[in-house]
């Protein structure tokens, strides 16, 4: 009997990453080369299935996508029972700050967490920095980076209007609100300038803090947006600023890098493995709110350098994230589990294992 690869993640309807990257596995044909199950974690039902496939299958192979505090403690309940049933594990990160969560956990939750990094197979890491740190807190994990897919679109045509998109939720942390106070500041040069929030959170005191500033009418919120509105949205858009305070590698800044958007944003997180500051996009410093706007306006007034910038950033996504490029090291990585190959294997292939 061939080994079954289990898929543990959100639920397919779920708002976030996890939902985001299984959704383009599933688009780019992922879940038809392999013989995967999917199960989602939220509630009773994902454990019972979970349990049912280990006792009827004996011995299966989990790939299981997690991310930190609550997700990270109801999804070891899932570990525990692959250890113990001896199943190869692919233990998924996603999200930024998995050091900050595994420093503020207690002596106990700490050791838990080396744990189940040195006990599963693989850790794959969404930025290089991810799995360094990885490496740093439990040595005998075998951590190896794993580019998250991102669709290439095909290029807008048309001329862009002076709209600025931020892609987040809105919170401190992400800079909501220093972005505003940039857009208050870039009226004088571009009065017709406008923003976009397409995010979720504190809807009613951002919404509050744009009337402060006088740009209430500059500002509109769309709450969360799926794949088809992120895509319009872009599509029209002349920048998308990210001012955050942390980050692990937004999707969203990849999308808009995708769809040719120069981005505006900060160097946290895995931001700068892929934002080369004045070649793929701008960066400015946490709460720099006057290199933020002029960040912006520097690409509002000046097309042609938005332009170059847009094609570089659009270029570093294709060649390091679209799926064809993406995909295949994580197929190495199944492949490396055991399973059996696919009827017809990727073309280019990745050995991870002596890469790390």
């Amino acid at each position: 009997m061939s080994t079954k690869l289990v898929m543990l993640g959100a639920a397919p309807e779920t708002r976030g990453s996890i939902a985001a990257v299984v959704d383009t596995y599933r688009a780019h044909g992922l879940f038809k080369r392999w013989p995967i199950t999917y199960v989602a974690t939220h509630g009773f039902k994902g454990a019972g299935e979970f349990t049912s496939l280990i006792a009827q299958r004996g011995r299966v192979a989990l790939h299981l996508h997690t991310a930190t505090h609550a997700s990270f403690w109801r999804d070891s309940a899932y570990l525990c029972a692959a250890i113990a049933a001896r199943c190869p594990v692919l233990l998924h990160l996603h999200g930024a700050d998995f050091d900050r969560f595994h420093d503020a956990c207690s002596t106990p939750s700490r050791a838990a967490i080396r744990f189940f990094f040195e006990h599963a197979a693989y850790v794959a890491a969404p930025t290089e920095r991810t799995a360094a740190w990885v490496r740093s807190v439990a040595p005998a994990a075998h951590a190896a980076y794993l580019p998250s897919p991102v669709s290439i679109p095909a290029p807008a045509a048309g001329e862009r209007a002076n709209l600025i998109v931020f892609l987040g939720r809105l919170e401190p942390e992400k800079g909501v609100y220093h972005l505003l106070e940039a857009i208050a500041r870039l009226r004088a040069a571009v009065p017709d300038v406008r923003l976009v929030c397409a995010g979720e959170g504190q809807r009613v005191a951002v919404a509050h803090y744009a009337e402060r500033l006088g740009i209430a009418d500059a500002v509109k919120f769309t709450g969360w947006i799926g794949p088809s509105g992120k895509r319009a949205l872009l599509e029209s858009a002349a920048a998308c600023a990210l001012p955050s305070y942390s980050e692990g590698l937004p999707l969203s800044l990849l999308e808009a890098m995708a769809a040719g958007v120069p981005v505006v944003t900060t160097p946290v997180g895995g931001i700068p493995e892929v934002v080369v500051d004045g070649v793929t996009g701008f960066l400015a410093a946490p709460g720099d709110v006057g290199t933020l706007e002029l960040r912006l306006r520097k690409l509002l007034l000046d097309r042609s350098l938005a332009a170059a910038i847009g094609a570089a950033g659009r270029e570093t996504v294709r060649l390091r994230f679209a799926p064809e490029r993406a995909l295949p090291q994580l197929e190495e990585i199944y492949a490396d589990l055991g399973l059996r190959s696919p009827a017809e294997p990727p073309a280019a292939r990745v050995n991870l294992r002596s890469a790390a």
